[in-house]
């Protein structure tokens, strides 16, 4: 799935139904003991699929460790993101000399709860949602997944939190793209090629995936 919206520079390896893979020792300790059989298995699945996209691309496979907000650690040279949701798992990554940053996430293409949507949605998107087209799948589920995936973009340059509240989406139907827009304060703490993020959206069956790539600008001549 995540080939159809991604650069062809990028790297990707997915799992769709039933999860597998294995661990390395480093790996089984960044997860720790006591996790869910669930939560466990996803882990497991998320970290074969980087492993096997970085083989894609020619690097050797290294255990994926986690940074302080559970990020995936990369290896050097490298830019990546993980997601897993009910029935699909996946790793993108490419080298950083062609990428500042990039991120993906998929969800499940059923509505979200109205409490969680009054946490996730500006008034502005919400206003928007009221007057979508109509369509197959969750308008909101994709509003959500879209601020996971700059989430995702954000976090490993700007290294700090970003809410739901700083983040305005535009979803743009007819060509299946949107833009993430970071809101002050936030804004003040990222670069500026950091603050405005370009992705796609793909659904297929009950699956909802976005993606951000964040190309590296060329070299001064």
């Amino acid at each position: 799935m995540l080939t159809k919206i991604l650069p062809p520079t990028v790297a990707c390896s997915e799992q769709i139904g039933r999860f597998s893979g294995f661990l390395f020792h480093e790996e089984e300790e960044a997860l720790g003991l006591n996790t869910v059989r669930e939560r466990r298995e996803s882990f497991t699945a998320g970290r074969t699929c980087a492993r096997q996209a970085l083989r894609t691309i020619g690097m050797p496979e290294v255990p994926i460790l986690r940074g302080r907000e559970q990020e995936p650690i990369w290896p050097d040279g490298i830019v990546g993101s993980i997601t897993h949701c009910d029935g699909y798992c996946a790793a993108a990554l490419a080298y950083s000399r062609d990428f500042i940053s990039l991120g993906i996430d998929a969800e499940t293409n059923e509505p979200l709860l109205d409490e969680v949507l009054q946490l996730v949605a500006l008034e502005a998107e919400i206003d928007w949602l009221r007057r979508a087209p109509k369509s197959f799948f969750c308008w909101d589920k994709l509003l959500f997944s879209i601020k996971e995936s700059v989430y995702k973009t954000w976090y490993p340059v700007a290294r700090c939190w970003l809410g739901f509240e700083q983040v305005l989406v535009t979803i743009e139907p007819e060509t299946n793209s949107f833009i993430g827009t970071v809101l002050p304060p936030a804004s003040a703490q990222a670069p500026r090629d950091m603050l405005s993020f370009q992705g796609r959206y793909l659904v297929e069956k009950s699956l909802i995936v976005t993606a951000i790539c964040i190309p590296k600008p060329p070299s001064p001549q």
